[in-house]
This record gives C-alpha cells, sequence and structure tokens, in this order.
C-alpha cells in the first residue's frame, strides 16, 4: 500500500478566482485539407478530474497539441487560468503540466537525473529541485529507486516518473494523454487513484485523455470528444440523460452511434 503524502502547496502560482483552469473556445484544426477538429468546446474547473473521453482517431492528442502550443490554434481561443495560449504562452505554459502518450524519459539516466534534468529547464535552483523532486518520488511511491536507471522501471513505474516529472513546477493544470495504455490493470488502478489525489488534495485540475470507459468514475466530469467534434459534457449522471441511457457505456455508444449514421 503506498503511504499516502500530502500534496504540497502550490504556492507562486496561484489561480486566479473564478476562472477555469482550461477553457477552449471555439477551435478547429486541419492538417492539408482533413479538419480533425471542429468548433471543440470545453471547460475543467479547477481542482476537478475531467475525462476526455473518445475513441483511438477522435482528436484527443491533437487537441492536447494545441493546448501545449505544440501546434498554434489559428481559431478562437485556449487559456489555461485565464492566460491565452497564444498571447500568454510564457504565463499559461508555467501552469501546466503534461504527460504525453509516448514516453519521454532518458532510459540511460537515473530517475533523480532526469528529474534533475527537467526542474533545470524550468530554471529552478539545483537544491531546489532536488527538494521537489524527492517530494514527488515520496509520493509516487519511488523515493527508494530514485538512483535507479529508467530502464529498469516497469511501464507503471516510468508513468509514475512522468507525473512526478510534469509536477515539479507545481502546475495548476495537469494533461494526461491516455496514460494507462499498455499497462496491467493493478497499474492502472494506481496512476487513476495517484492523479485522483492530487486534484482531492493538491487542488489541481486534471484532464485525463482516455478510450477506457472503466477508466471515468461516477465523480468525474466527462467531455465526450468524437471525430473532432465535442457531443456531451458533465458529470455522468448528465451525460446518461443527454443519450437517454443508463449507463455511460451505453450513452457513449449512442451518442457515437448518431455521428456514425
Amino acid at each position: 500500500m503506498l503511504e499516502h503524502v500530502k500534496a504540497p502547496d502550490q504556492t507562486g502560482l496561484a489561480a486566479p478566482k473564478g476562472e477555469a483552469a482550461l477553457s477552449v473556445e471555439a477551435v478547429s484544426h486541419a492538417f492539408g485539407a482533413r479538419r480533425v477538429l471542429h468548433d471543440v468546446g470545453l471547460r475543467v474547473e479547477q481542482g476537478r478530474f475531467c475525462a476526455l473521453l473518445g475513441l483511438n482517431g477522435a482528436g484527443k492528442t491533437t487537441l492536447f497539441s494545441l493546448i501545449t502550443r505544440l501546434y498554434n490554434n489559428r481559431s478562437g481561443r485556449i487559456a489555461v487560468l485565464g492566460y491565452d495560449v497564444r498571447q500568454q504562452p510564457a504565463e499559461a505554459l508555467r501552469r501546466l503540466g503534461v504527460v504525453f502518450q509516448s514516453r519521454t524519459l532518458d532510459l540511460e539516466l537515473s530517475i533523480s537525473q532526469n528529474l534533475a534534468y527537467h526542474a533545470a529547464l524550468h530554471g529552478m535552483p539545483a537544491r531546489l529541485g532536488r527538494e521537489r523532486a524527492s517530494a514527488e518520488l515520496q509520493r509516487a511511491g519511488l523515493a527508494d529507486r530514485a538512483n535507479e536507471k529508467v530502464r529498469n522501471l516497469s511501464g507503471g513505474q516510468m508513468r509514475r516518473v512522468e507525473i512526478a516529472r510534469a509536477l515539479l513546477h507545481r502546475p495548476r493544470l495537469l494533461l494526461l494523454d491516455e496514460p494507462t495504455v499498455g499497462l496491467d490493470v493493478a497499474s492502472r488502478q494506481f496512476l487513476l487513484d495517484h492523479v485522483r489525489g492530487l486534484c482531492r488534495d493538491g487542488n489541481i485540475a486534471v484532464l485525463w485523455a482516455t478510450h477506457l470507459i472503466d477508466e471515468v468514475d461516477d465523480e468525474s466530469r466527462v467531455i465526450v470528444l468524437h471525430r473532432g467534434r465535442v457531443l456531451a459534457q458533465g458529470n455522468v449522471r448528465d451525460i446518461c440523460a443527454i443519450a437517454n441511457a443508463a449507463t455511460l457505456r451505453e450513452a457513449f455508444d449512442r451518442l457515437t452511434a448518431k455521428r456514425h449514421s
């Protein structure tokens, strides 16, 4: 059982009162003639766990690439805690942590070295970087393996390191793109519990992209994305009511079937 470690106070990047952690308004995107996002609008409130639910190819990764400025949004508006990612990118990205679908750790470095490098990229003094890395690894249950090379870790442990790394600069919003792909059931559940704890104890907002309906619990806010369009958003009860369905799985099937017909 993982020892519970309270999330650190997110000082220095205080969240403006009343602002959404993430606001996306009327955002579309195309690759050449192929449009992959159509007038997308969504909102993630501060301190909430929000599941971006969609099949592979729904546009989840493209949306994340726009939020993180890997792609430039040429339409609409994207804001993190009120800071427009196009007009105020430095302020927006300072408040954002990301775990991409593809693994991005250096396998030949130790866990500590990976985290130290990331801390340096964020301009942290070495001592502060070490202190924060130690705290995050403790919270992730990996403090005793800090000096091991990343290549010796399991897939689930690598994901925990990536989450620890994403939290070093104390973001207010955490994006995770299909973080449980390829993991066993126990590792998936650990990550879900860990990330939900960040929302509960650290007041961090989370946008968790997934195609797995069983990763959404009754407390989650849900955004259904299909073929680049937001079909519904709200809590699980809201989504079921919109689709006149008894379960989220049934609601998802009904909503997406309408778009296939």
